[in-house]
C-alpha cells in the first residue's frame, strides 16, 4: 500500500510518498518547493495572486508524482496561510478545479501532528519527556508532553499552542529589509519573546525542531550541498550556535545567503528569521540544545 500526503504550507509545499511493508511505512520520495504562498498575508489578510499560482503550480507537481509513484491516495493540506487569509476559499477552489484538491488544517492539528512525528520516531523512542518546536512562514507550534508507559493514554500533553508568528510574517513586517538593522532585530526579539512568553511545564526533557529552518541551518553549518535526510536527522544544534547564526545570517543580504552551501534554493529570504524564531523558543523552553528531525506532521499523518 502506498499513500503520499502533501504540506500546503505558508512558504513551501512538501510531498511524502511511503509504502507500507514489513509492518512499517517505509519513504520512497520526499520533494520540496518554495513558493511563498502566504507572503504579506499578515499585513492584507490576502493570498496575493504570485504566490497562489506558484503554489498550484508546485502542486500539480506534488500531486503528479504522487499518482507516478503509484500511490493510493493522496491528501493536502494547507496551514497557517490559509487559516487566516479572507480568500482562502478562492485558492481551495482553484486547486479543485485542477484536481488538486486542498483541505485547511487547524493549528491544533498540526500541533498533535507535528508532536506525533517525533514520539512516533524510534529515535526518540526512550525519550521520558519530549518539547517539539516547529516554525513555519506563518506560525510556529510548540507542544511538551511526557510519556506515560503504563497507561492507556501514551503520552501526557504538558503544553500545546499554535503560536501566530512566522518567518514571513516577520520578513513582511519588522525584519523586512534584507539585512535587518540592529534595532530591528532587538524589536523582533521582544516581540517574539512578549509572544511566546515563559513555557511554565515541570521538565521539557529532549527538543526536538522540525521544519526548514532547522534542517537548513545543519546542512548551512555542515556545508552539506546536496540533501540527504540521514545525514540531517538527529542532529544537535545548540542554543549559542543556533544565536551566532542567527547574527551572521542576518548580517547577510538575500544574495548572499543565496550562495552559502547547503541553503535550498527559496529559503534565502527568511532562514535567519527561523533561527531567530527557533533561537527565542529554545530560551522559553530553557533549554540548551534541540536535535533535528527531518520529519513533520505530513509523515505522521499519513502514517494515521
Amino acid at each position: 500500500m502506498r499513500k503520499a500526503v502533501i504540506d500546503v504550507g505558508s512558504n513551501s509545499v512538501l510531498l511524502v510518498v511511503s509504502e507500507f511493508r514489513g509492518g512499517a511505512w517505509q519513504q520512497l520520495v520526499e520533494t520540496s518547493e518554495v513558493t511563498g504562498l502566504g507572503e504579506g498575508v499578515k499585513q492584507t489578510r490576502r493570498l496575493g495572486e504570485e504566490g497562489m499560482l506558484r503554489t498550484l503550480d508546485a502542486l500539480a507537481r506534488a500531486y503528479a508524482k504522487a499518482r507516478e509513484m503509484g500511490a493510493e491516495s493522496v491528501l493536502a493540506a494547507a496551514t497557517m496561510a490559509a487559516r487566516i487569509a479572507e480568500n482562502a476559499v478562492e485558492f481551495l477552489e482553484r486547486a479543485e478545479r485542477q484536481g488538486t484538491p486542498v483541505f485547511v488544517l487547524s493549528g491544533e492539528r498540526e500541533a498533535e501532528l507535528g508532536f506525533r512525528a517525533v514520539a512516533n520516531d524510534p529515535l526518540f523512542a526512550s525519550c521520558p519527556v519530549l518539547s517539539i518546536v516547529d516554525p513555519g512562514g506563518q506560525s510556529t507550534e510548540i507542544v511538551v508532553a511526557q510519556r506515560e508507559p503504563a497507561s492507556n493514554i501514551p503520552w501526557t500533553v504538558l503544553f500545546r499552542k499554535s503560536f501566530p508568528i512566522g518567518t514571513l510574517a516577520l520578513r513582511s513586517g519588522l525584519l523586512c529589509d534584507e539585512t535587518p538593522t540592529a534595532e530591528a532585530r532587538l524589536r523582533a526579539t521582544r516581540d517574539l519573546d512578549e509572544a511566546i512568553g515563559t513555557i511554565d511545564v515541570p521538565e521539557t526533557g529532549t527538543t526536538v525542531a522540525l521544519g526548514a529552518s532547522a534542517t537548513n541551518l545543519v546542512t548551512i553549518r555542515d556545508r552539506i550541498a546536496c540533501w540527504d535526510p540521514s545525514t540531517v536527522h538527529g542532529q544537535t544544534l545548540l542554543y549559542e550556535e543556533v544565536g551566532r547564526m542567527a547574527g551572521w545570517l542576518s548580517d547577510m543580504d538575500d544574495a548572499g545567503r543565496a550562495a552559502l552551501v547547503g541553503i535550498e534554493r527559496g529559503r534565502e529570504k527568511t532562514i535567519h528569521i527561523g533561527a531567530l524564531i527557533l533561537e527565542r523558543a529554545l530560551f522559553a523552553l530553557r533549554t540548551g540544545r534541540c536535535r533535528v528531525s527531518v520529519r513533520g506532521w505530513r509523515h505522521a499523518l499519513l502514517e494515521e
